[in-house]
Order: structure tokens, then C-alpha cells, then sequence
């Protein structure tokens, strides 16, 4: 029987795209949760739980599904892979490299949503009054 790689590359293009959009979420909820740290900066109080505004917590749980998704396309890639006859994988070729990679993106994700989570600790910018004197 021949070598036929059509399977696997199939399915490691569907890992990739899951790839491509949990990247898209994670951006997606960078943005959001920097919004929340802007709208703190500049003394914004309203949408708020406690100390943090609803912006900075929709951001990370983006920023966590993103990741999870990512986590969750490399697993689902690596159990299929296993399940494969060896004459469906290609020759030559490593088929741990994308879900390497995608762990590393995964575990990077997370990462940046404890950054997100910690970085929105600070406190508004305090903007001084000047008093203008008439002549």
C-alpha cells in the first residue's frame, strides 16, 4: 500500500485553523481588557464589579477561551494522529512540531490573561485642577 498523508494534513489543517481563531480570540480579549484599563486610567466608574471593570473581565475570559480553544485543537490533533495507521503519515515529516506549537501558543495565552488579570491593578490617573485667575 502506498503512502497517503491526505488524512493527517487534513487534519492538521483543522488544528491550524482552530489555531488561527483562538488567536483571534485571545486578540479580541487583549483589546477588550485594555479598553477596561483605559477606561480606569481616565477615572471611568461605571460598569464595575468591585474594583474591576466588566471590560477587564470579559477580556480575560476571551483571552481564556481563546487559549482553552487552542489547548483543546492541539489535544484533539494529537489523539487523532495516534489513532492513525502509520502509512496515513507522511514520511519524513514531524507530526509533533503543530501540536508543540500550539501548546506553546496555549500556554502563552495564559500567560498574557494573568498579565491582563494583574495589570489592570492600577490605580486612575489623577489629573491636577488649575485655577485660572482673572486679570
Amino acid at each position: 500500500m502506498t503512502t497517503d498523508p491526505r488524512i493527517y494534513y487534513a487534519s492538521e489543517r483543522t488544528m491550524l485553523a482552530w489555531v488561527r481563531t483562538g488567536i483571534s480570540i485571545l486578540g479580541v480579549g487583549f483589546l477588550v481588557a485594555k479598553f477596561g484599563l483605559f477606561l480606569r486610567l481616565m477615572g471611568y466608574q461605571g460598569w464595575m464589579i468591585g474594583q474591576q471593570h466588566v471590560s477587564m473581565l470579559v477580556g480575560v475570559a476571551f483571552a481564556l477561551v481563546g487559549s482553552g480553544s487552542i489547548g483543546w485543537a492541539a489535544w484533539q490533533h494529537r489523539q487523532f494522529t495516534a489513532a492513525l495507521p502509520a502509512d496515513q503519515l507522511p514520511l519524513a515529516y514531524s507530526v509533533r512540531s503543530s501540536v508543540g506549537i500550539a501548546a506553546l501558543l496555549a500556554s502563552m495565552g495564559i500567560l498574557l490573561s494573568g498579565y491582563l488579570a494583574v495589570s489592570s491593578q492600577v490605580a486612575p490617573l489623577a489629573i491636577p485642577k488649575h485655577s485660572v485667575d482673572a486679570p
